[in-house]
């Protein structure tokens, strides 16, 4: 890939979802991007361009598809629902019944089923409800599916598993399935947004927020933006969980530090 086509990539990545691209991702981006040629039966990458540049928003959701990364895994990260759990204990305790999550990058589903998971035995007789979100049109789909393989739900707690999943008949392969009961997805709104356009349409305050490995793709002016709608969104004490490798340092921000990867609104008054 020439200089100036991956340049027109990068500019494309940005402008669509703040993404960044940096320098020296040329090889990876023509690599993850040689797919959607071929199905698109296309001879080059500027030929794909012309298409991303065109009448193409559905092609603009899979070709930021290609060029980020969908991993996610249930219970990843745990000391982060262990966290959440005590925030909602102690928020129950002090007399709230009325509680708002939010999952600002649910990929495949993973992620906002954990959360789910970890609250709907605390939160029994009170009206709590989570929102999941991603740019993905892909990935979403996926997750309102809540059909995972034996692999993939293997970070599931065993008692968690026989309470809020069901086995499925094998699919043509042989491979075995189990899908998300609807109990639990009744919990969860699904709906795409893309984080770089603000601002957001929901209301406050949310009592957690999760936008984990995601901000590792945008760049200091995007990752500000971002977390200024995650202020204006949190209430008193609310707790902000990022992937480990992701940091708000340099970034002005009314969020304190608790420990690396998870961030806390001040309590009103301090």
């Amino acid at each position: 890939m020439d200089v100036q086509t991956f340049k027109d990539f990068q500019a494309i990545a940005y402008q669509k979802a703040g993404i960044f691209l940096r320098e020296g991702k040329a090889a990876l981006v023509q690599a993850r991007l040689a797919k959607r040629l071929r199905e698109l039966g296309l001879a080059s990458e500027r030929e794909y361009l012309e298409v991303l540049r065109g009448d193409g928003a559905d092609e603009v959701v899979l070709f930021l598809d290609a060029i980020s990364t969908n991993f996610t895994k249930f219970w990843r990260e745990p000391d982060h629902f262990e966290t959440l759990r005590e925030h909602v204990l102690a928020q129950k305790a002090a007399g709230q019944r009325r509680f708002r999550f939010w999952s600002a990058a649910s990929s495949s589903g993973e992620e906002p089923y954990t959360i789910a998971m970890t609250l709907d035995p605390i939160l029994e007789g009170c009206d709590w409800k989570l929102l999941a979100t991603d740019i993905s049109t892909r990935v979403l789909a996926r997750a309102v599916a809540g059909v995972y393989s034996a692999e993939e739900i293997d970070g599931i707690p065993p008692v968690m598993l026989q309470r809020y999943l069901d086995r499925l008949p094998a699919d043509a392969g042989g491979e075995e399935r189990w899908a998300v009961r609807d109990e639990l997805k009744a919990r969860i709104t699904y709906r795409r947004l893309n984080l770089a356009s603000r601002p957001y349409p929901m209301k406050g305050p949310l009592d957690a927020v999760f936008c984990r490995n995601v901000m590792i793709y945008f760049d200091r002016p995007m990752r500000a933006g971002v977390v200024g709608e995650f202020e204006r969104l949190t209430g008193a004490g609310c707790p902000l969980f990022i992937g480990h490798s992701e940091t708000l340092n340099g970034i002005p921000t009314r969020f304190r530090t608790e420990r690396p990867s998870v961030y806390r609104m001040p309590e009103e008054g301090r």
